[in-house]
């Protein structure tokens, strides 16, 4: 089966996705991090550093994330992990720290510490100052071997509101050639109910000087389903972006779940679209991204046919990881600062989620690891079979049993059995060398996903002895 597939346009079935919209992963790993545990330690992570270097993990490059938690003023909508203040003195304190966890996790990959990869976000990574970005930028380089700028890819989350023409200049003169924007969307009256006005020709101009900057690849993020959000402003917003000409496009249905997320109790669920209005935009938004020549890529992504995302997902190099679809696959991920979750060998690891845990544990001169999981060889194989569909929309078969002692039919059984049904929707097609998802099932390829995910239903060892809950912690599929 040719790897051109993934680039052919969609089918917009909306009866198939309002049956389907359940509560799922996004898949940024498997398994989920609701499946860490606590028993996964520092020690765990400093065994699966060495495991790397004794397999000549070294040979490859890394991917580096940082997380910058601080905002200056809270978005309504936002589930992040983040701290809303203006007294500036905390994110010099926290800085410190992520210094010493930034040193100590580059002394930890001595040998093997050549980047490749580098995403910055947060909260609002430029809530930090310049001179704190350039400090910060010079000690990440003076632990890590950056790639030459023409190879690496060193991205960093935008609030358009916090920058100026000039500090878009130094970012890129700072290191950065791949810049992401905040926008989710340009109406006035939205931005107003979820507590974010950003003029659109504020955020134009932050583009046009990042274009003038240098930056190679300019992204924004958009959602839909946001209060007093319609079709008309949905279809206005969406003009605009097209006419702005991003390279890459994040599209995100909004998960209202104020139950979790303090911040969306400020929204009133009187102003919040209905569902069969939410699905109409998203049908609005993918017509007009595919006829502006954007190729879906996969969730809620879309990329310009050269954007080294589509490139290479034609190429079948395409990934996911924790900032969603990369290019770079099979890089370990070093992750730090609080709540930061990283990927190492066949092991996930996340830091603590509060800044008084995160210090307590640098303080004691151990990496802030708060709990993690070591994959099993089960676990391995379900994390190739979902990745390969999350970023493919195919499978071969017969790579899977080149790679692991198995019959693929065998060992899937009750997977394939649960598909079968699928595939008299028209969402999947089997045959004996490929599992592939058709045009009519790639927006609900999560739940796809869901059939190969062992853990769905299984109560997590917090849980025990409690209501199964699962379903709360995960957004709609679609």
């Amino acid at each position: 089966m040719p790897l051109t597939t993934a680039a052919m346009p969609l089918q917009f079935d909306a009866a198939t996705i309002t049956r389907l919209s359940t509560s799922g992963p996004r898949y940024t790993s498997y398994p989920t991090a609701d499946r860490f545990n606590p028993d996964f330690g520092y020690g765990s992570y400093l065994e699966a550093v060495a495991g790397q270097k004794m397999r000549g993990g070294g040979r490859g490059p890394l991917s580096l994330y940082v997380h910058i938690p601080f905002c200056d003023t809270v978005c309504y909508y936002c589930g992040c992990n983040k701290i809303v203040t203006k007294d500036r003195s905390k994110a010099a304190t926290y800085l410190s720290y992520l210094k010493q966890e930034i040193g100590m996790q580059g002394k930890l990959f001595s040998g093997m510490n050549q980047l490749a990869q580098l995403h910055f976000g947060g909260g609002t990574p430029t809530y930090l100052s310049d001179r704190q970005m350039e400090e910060l930028m010079a000690h990440l380089r003076e632990n890590f071997a950056f790639a030459p700028d023409e190879e690496g890819e060193y991205s960093i989350e935008i609030d358009p509101r916090t920058v100026s023409r000039d500090r878009v200049h130094s970012l890129r003169a700072q290191g950065f050639n791949r810049v992401s924007l905040g926008v989710q969307d340009f109406d006035p009256d939205v931005q107003k109910a979820v507590n974010r006005i950003q003029p659109e020709a504020e955020t134009l101009a932050v583009m046009q000087a990042a274009r003038d900057a240098g930056f190679r690849s300019i992204s924004i993020d958009l959602i839909y389903g946001l209060p007093k959000q319609t079709l008309d402003t949905m279809r206005q917003t969406m003009a605009k972006v097209i006419a702005a000409g991003p390279d890459r496009i994040a599209l995100y249905n909004y998960a209202h779940l104020p139950h979790l997320f303090k911040p969306q109790r400020r929204i009133l669920d009187a102003d919040l679209p209905p569902a069969n209005v939410k699905l109409d935009m998203l049908a609005l938004c993918i017509r007009e991204l595919t006829a502006a020549g954007y190729v879906y890529i996969g969730m809620d992504h879309f990329a310009k046919p050269d954007d080294d995302l589509a490139v290479a997902q034609r190429q079948g190099r395409l990934h996911r990881n924790f900032q969603g679809y990369s290019t770079h696959a099979e890089a370990d991920l070093v992750a730090v600062g609080v709540s930061a979750i990283g990927s190492v060998g066949s092991t996930y690891s996340q830091n603590e989620k509060t800044l008084d845990a995160y210090y307590e544990k640098l303080d004691q001169g151990s990496l802030p690891v708060a709990r993690g999981i070591k994959l099993n060889t089960d676990d391995l194989l379900r994390r190739l079979v979902i990745q390969k569909l999350m970023c493919n929309f195919e499978l071969s078969i017969a790579s899977i049993e080149l790679a692991y002692p198995l019959r693929f039919a065998d060992y899937f059984a009750a997977e394939l059995e649960q598909l079968r049904a699928l595939e008299q929707e028209g969402l999947v097609s089997i045959d004996s060398e490929w599992l592939s998802v058709t045009l009519k099932g790639r927006l609900v390829v999560r739940n796809i996903c869901m059939v190969f995910d062992r853990y769905l239903g299984m109560p997590r060892a917090q849980d025990q002895g409690a209501a199964n809950v699962q379903p709360l912690r995960y957004s709609k599929t679609i």
